[in-house]
């Protein structure tokens, strides 16, 4: 979105030619005034003009000025000032041309020419690559809270997901690094590794660990794909790597890195990973179609992986209304945007648990506290990713999540704002994403219903009021 030119100024003086460009943004957002200040020189040496910082003001008149270069250059002074008029006058019209080619063409503001700083705030909204995931798995894996040096190998792999979208010449050599980097923090650091996960989980983190440097989709595995320059190797390489280190992210996982406040003791808390999966039937006699083959269904299966480490109040209520089976049989209605349960207003289930949305780079929730996307704020499970699951608001506050009614969030880049971020983003509990049966969500219409609900994974970690 362009800003609209609010207004400007053109400046000539004996020695330079500057030009004061105001651009602010529509009085509904937040205030950004921005200012470029252009200054052009007559090169003395060179009888052309070139661009310099505007660092003085000039007190001398263009005459002046002209008549003393004319006579140092041994030009008719009137020639001269025809010649210099003539040409100031050219350079005024093409800069303007520029500026007004620059506001028309460009797609998003700039936060002035003279800076080299970003904000995080800018570069949330404006860049097209925001880093944010896309995918259910990548998010799910950010929020994992394990060892440090385990995220520093994360953190270096999953670069290479980014670089791998910049199409034509890829940058293998700084692919190359990033392996390099991950491989040396892995064998350097084995023993703070392996020390981070429970006594009980040392022979499977043994297992995994070896996997990660010398398997078959291990770190040396993926550094031959890189020098072969192979891309689609890299892509596959590459998510084996990532697999592998969220498993033993997920042995170092203690549970909640954090303690929950008192007063929240009394809603259901999951802490850590659960999984649930969800039999959705079609009532109009229509059929699911299958992603690869396989014949039109009436019923398909669609699992749901929900994160206590970010929202452990928000997925407790969750998991214990699914425990208690109050989604069997529950009705789906179809939007643009999302698959939504009914308010379940006929079910005496749930709890009204406080907006829960923990933010990027913290260690604990904030709650009944929506973020502020503009201001750079983001949260560990981002809405814009496509099956992302979140609790509706309550009907009563929206500082509270509603007791039982959930959606499917089917994010659209093409309907989100400036990032790619959803215009809901920071605003809803999410806690969990579709990570198996996300084709089958843009084929659930309105009146379809939930035939079951389980808890195939994670009860061990549920965690009801009455229990310490």
């Amino acid at each position: 979105m362009a800003l609209p030119l609010s207004s400007s100024s053109i400046i000539i003086s004996s020695k330079k030619l500057s030009f004061n460009v105001s651009i602010s943004q529509k009085p509904t957002q937040k205030h950004l005034f921005l200012s470029a200040h252009f200054a052009f020189r007559l090169n003395e040496s060179r009888n052309h003009v070139t661009a310099r910082p505007a660092v003085r003001a000039c007190n001398s008149t263009t005459s002046t000025y002209a008549k003393d270069l004319a006579c140092e250059h041994d030009f008719p002074p009137n020639l001269y000032m025809s010649t210099f008029g003539d040409g100031m006058k050219k350079l005024k019209n093409l800069i303007a041309m520029i500026l007004i080619f620059i506001q028309i063409s460009a797609p998003v503001p700039l936060s002035g020419w003279d800076l080299w700083y970003v904000s995080p705030a800018k570069a949330v909204l404006y860049s097209p690559d925001t880093k944010v995931p896309r995918t259910g798995e990548l998010a799910l894996r950010k929020a994992i809270p394990a060892n440090i040096n385990m995220k520093s190998i994360q953190t270096s792999l999953e670069d290479i997901s980014y670089l791998l979208r910049i199409p034509q010449r890829k940058p293998y050599g700084t692919m190359e690094g990033n392996v390099k980097k991950a491989l040396k923090i892995a064998q350097d650091e084995k023993d703070s590794i392996l020390a981070s996960i429970p006594a009980d989980l040392k022979e499977r983190g043994s297992t995994l660990y070896a996997s990660l440097i010398d398997g078959k989709g291990g770190l040396q595995a993926l550094l031959q794909c890189i020098k072969d320059q192979d891309p689609d190797r890299v892509s596959v390489g590459l998510a084996s790597s990532l697999d592998t280190v969220a498993e033993l992210e997920l042995l170092q996982a203690p549970g909640l890195s954090f303690l929950l406040p008192q007063q929240y003791l009394k809603y259901p808390r999951l802490t850590g990973r659960g999984t649930v999966e969800f039999t959705i039937e079609k009532v109009d006699g229509s059929t699911f179609s299958p992603e690869a083959g396989g014949e039109p269904k009436k019923n398909a299966k669609i699992q749901v992986v929900i994160d206590g480490f970010s929202a452990p109040l928000t997925a407790g209520n969750f998991a214990k209304l699914v425990v208690d089976g109050a989604y069997n049989g529950a009705k789906l209605s179809f939007t643009d945007q999302a698959v939504l349960t009914d308010n379940g207003l006929d079910k005496n289930n749930g709890y009204s648990v406080p907006l829960e949305i923990m933010p990027s780079g913290q260690f604990e929730p904030l709650y009944r506290t929506t973020l502020s996307v503009q201001d750079g704020e983001l949260p560990v499970l981002p809405l814009s990713v496509y099956g992302a699951v979140a609790m509706a608001h309550s009907e009563v506050s929206e500082d509270f999540s509603a007791p039982y009614q959930f959606f499917f969030y089917l994010y659209d880049k093409r309907n989100a704002g400036l990032g790619g971020l959803s215009f809901d983003e920071g605003q809803f509990s999410v806690f969990g994403y579709t990570t198996t049966g996300r084709e089958i969500l843009s084929q659930i219409k309105s009146g379809d219903i939930i035939r079951s609900a389980e808890l195939v994974e994670g009860q061990d970690r549920l965690i009801l009021p009455n229990e310490n």
